[in-house]
């Protein structure tokens, strides 16, 4: 057990201390992307979202009588 959690230490030591990570630019892209395509689908989202809310509504008034 004790080699186990050794070696995720190790792991997790490594992954600290790669200089190779994401850069904020990147992350900043990402962002962007993400936030066009909720403003671009975002009526379809909300009707989705709508009818899953509804559906538990229904649902659960029948459990509950």
């Amino acid at each position: 057990m004790r080699r186990w959690l050794r070696k995720w230490k190790e792991v997790l030591d490594s992954f600290r201390e790669d200089q190779s990570g994401i850069g904020v630019v990147e992350i900043i892209l990402i962002l962007v992307i993400l936030i066009g395509l909720v403003l671009i689908f975002k009526n379809e989202i909300s009707s989705i979202v709508s009818s899953a809310f509804n559906s538990i509504k229904l649902n659960s008034e029948a459990i509950v009588k």
